[in-house]
Parts: C-alpha cells; sequence; structure tokens
C-alpha cells in the first residue's frame, strides 16, 4: 500500500547532516528548502540530537497538567524569546494546530467572530486554519467552511483598515507570504494592521510559522519593523525538525481564552529538542548570521540571473525567486542533475529557505546551479 494525499518524490532519503541530504544510493544533495524550513539548525544537529537522547531515556510522555521540569523550561525559553509584551505559551503539534488557537483565543477574548485575512494567505489545512487560507484549491472540497471570514489585497493598507470594524475578532497576516510567493509586507501594511485592531479591540495575529526563529534576520520577523501583534503563532523549525506547534500571546488574550487543550501538547521529548532548538539560535546569534547570508544569497543571485527572471525578493534566508516560466520544472531540473533541493510557491516563484547554518560555499553551489538551470 502507499500513501494515497503526498505527491512521492523520486528520492529515497536516507540520512541527514547539516545542510546535506544523503538518498539509498549514497547521492548527496544540497538542502536549501530545508522542508520548508523545519530544520533551521541542519539536520542532526548535536545539541538537539543530545537533548533528545536524553529526555527519552527518561520521560517520553505525560499529559501537559502534569508540570515536566523539561516543559517548564520551554515554557521559559519561549516566552522569554517572546516579542516585547507576548509573555504567554500554549504548545501544540502542528502549525495548523497553533493557527487554530490563535482564532479561538481570540473569538474568546474579543466575543466577536469576523476573522479577516489576505488574499494569497496560507495559514494551514485544518478546517479553521483552511478558512483563513486564500487558495480554493485547499477549499473547495472540504467547504462549508467558517463562516465570517473577509480576505483583502495583502498591502492594500486602505482595504485593510476599512475591512477591521467592531465586529472583528482577528486580523491574520503573515509578515511575508510563503505558500503565496514570498510577498513581504510593507511596513504600512502592518502598521495599519495595528492601528486598527487596536482602535476596534481585535487581536492582531502575527502567523510566523514561516518567518520567525531566526528566518528573516531577527529572531522574529514582526521585530524588524516595530509592530508587535497580539498572538504570534510559531511552528515547522521550532523543534529542529520535530512535531511542535505554540501560540504565543498578551495576557489579555490569555486572561480568556476560553477552553482548549491538546493531548500530545508539550510533549517531553519534542519539548526538549524545542528548548534546545531555541536556546541554540539565541546562543549562537544565529539570527545575525540569517541576515549577512540573506544579503549574500539575495545579491548573488541577482548577479547570476539578472534580467532572466523577473525578481529577487524576501528577508534574510527566505528569499523567492519569481521566474518567466514555470517553478517546478526548474526544482525538477536542479534536483536531478545538480543534486540541490529547492520549493515552489505558485507556479512562477522558486523558493528558497536554507538552515540558517548555511555559509558562502553552499550559497555559491546553488546560485551556479540555478545559474546553470534558469539561464
Amino acid at each position: 500500500m502507499s500513501d494515497f494525499i503526498y505527491a512521492t518524490k523520486p528520492i529515497q532519503v536516507e540520512s541527514g547532516d547539516g545542510l546535506l541530504l544523503t538518498d539509498d544510493n549514497g547521492n548527496e544533495y544540497l538542502d536549501f528548502g530545508a522542508s520548508y524550513a523545519c530544520v533551521p539548525l541542519g539536520h542532526s544537529h548535536e545539541a538537539v540530537e543530545t537533548a533528545v537522547t536524553e529526555q527519552v531515556s527518561k520521560l517520553a510522555y505525560v499529559q501537559a497538567s502534569y508540570p515536566v521540569g523539561v516543559r517548564t523550561q520551554l515554557y521559559e525559553t519561549l516566552g522569554g524569546a517572546a516579542p516585547d509584551g507576548i509573555d504567554n505559551v500554549w504548545l501544540c503539534n502542528s502549525g495548523a494546530e497553533a493557527v487554530e488557537a490563535a482564532l479561538k483565543f481570540a473569538r474568546s477574548a474579543t466575543g466577536n467572530a469576523k476573522i479577516i485575512s489576505t488574499m494569497q494567505a496560507f495559514h494551514g489545512r485544518t478546517m479553521g486554519a483552511l478558512s483563513a487560507t486564500w487558495k480554493s484549491k485547499y477549499k473547495q472540497p472540504y467547504e462549508p467552511l467558517l463562516d465570517d471570514v473577509e480576505f483583502v489585497p495583502y498591502n492594500d493598507s486602505e482595504a485593510l483598515a476599512k475591512a477591521v470594524d467592531d465586529d472583528t475578532a482577528a486580523v491574520i497576516l503573515e509578515p511575508i507570504q510563503g505558500e503565496g510567493g514570498v510577498n513581504p509586507a510593507t511596513e504600512k501594511f502592518l502598521t495599519t494592521a495595528r492601528e486598527a485592531t487596536n482602535e476596534s479591540g481585535s487581536a492582531l495575529v502575527f502567523d510566523e510559522i514561516q518567518t520567525g526563529l531566526g528566518r528573516t534576520g531577527e529572531l522574529w520577523a514582526c521585530e524588524r519593523t516595530g509592530v508587535i501583534p497580539d498572538i504570534v503563532t510559531s511552528a515547522k523549525g521550532l523543534a529542529n525538525g520535530l512535531p511542535i506547534g505554540a501560540t504565543l500571546c498578551r495576557d489579555w488574550i490569555a486572561e480568556d481564552y476560553g477552553s482548549h487543550a491538546s493531548t500530545f501538547g508539550g510533549n517531553p521529548v519534542v519539548a526538549a529538542a524545542a528548548d534546545a532548538t531555541v536556546s541554540t539560535l539565541q546562543d549562537d546569534d544565529i539570527a545575525d548570521d540569517a541576515a549577512k547570508m540573506g544579503t549574500y544569497l539575495r545579491e548573488s543571485l541577482e548577479r547570476e540571473l539578472g534580467d532572466a527572471v523577473r525578481d529577487v525578493r524576501g528577508d534574510g534566508l527566505m528569499v523567492g525567486i519569481e521566474l518567466k516560466g514555470n517553478a517546478g520544472a526548474v526544482a525538477r531540473e536542479l534536483a536531478v542533475d545538480h543534486q540541490v533541493l529547492v520549493l515552489t510557491a505558485g507556479r512562477t516563484v522558486v523558493r528558497l529557505l536554507p538552515p540558517l547554518v548555511v555559509n558562502e560555499a553552499d550559497i555559491d553551489r546553488a546560485v551556479n546551479a540555478l545559474g546553470a538551470v534558469i539561464t
């Protein structure tokens, strides 16, 4: 029998080390997608491996209402790392689950129902998160979804301000759209979102599932603009490849969250991995490295690709290359002929999300391969 959900790739991965993945034939691939930013420290990072091994030998699981030292430590680490004014942490198993919690918490805390999202947004595939996701191909088979969800054009400040009213529970935004094409938000758009939600008493939610944890050159993308939301969702790279999500929120949200829980939320083994990941990101100043390597990557791409592409955009090590042709075909050729793995973001955008420990030599190899395929 085979999996009926995923389109199986023609590479059977057997092991990973740093930025390299090795298949069952011993071929090595440079991983410039990090499985959608899930391994910011690279594959098989020593600090994470050690934390997981030590914890699983002591306690693999106990329900979250029982205090466990490693989970308590993660609360402190993650709460301390959160943007200013955000002190409360709820743990779950995925990004979609973190978004579900954010929308529920916002509705409960405000007493309102309306959710405002953006065109081209992607927030997850569960029913609530899917309701706030834009593309109909993800939604149509499962409709009807949540009512009271309104979409505004991304970076249209006037439309956003007009949409927020006294019935609004939350505005949910990605500081940089990932699946939607690696589109950075303007500072004006984020500032408008903050001002409008403050005025209406609604919650501002930043989906930092892909942009957070150093990806854009700061620990959180919102810190680059100084616009701090009421709720931040995190997942993907939070435990360097193990399944986890987190919903971080201000006190006024946490004080009236309603009733919510998750059986495996805060699993001790995953909590150990997450604490090791966040601590390493902070202790080793990896966000600073991501900022420097991101600049090097974008400048190298611009020199190599020139006007063969429409645009090179992004921030830090979240980079989109808008092509004049099909991104899927470029990604396949890179993997097969150059052993470089990348992602797509729609039909015409190649998305680069390498581990944050990437160096100039890794970037040069990837850029040369992209140049060979695209130009």
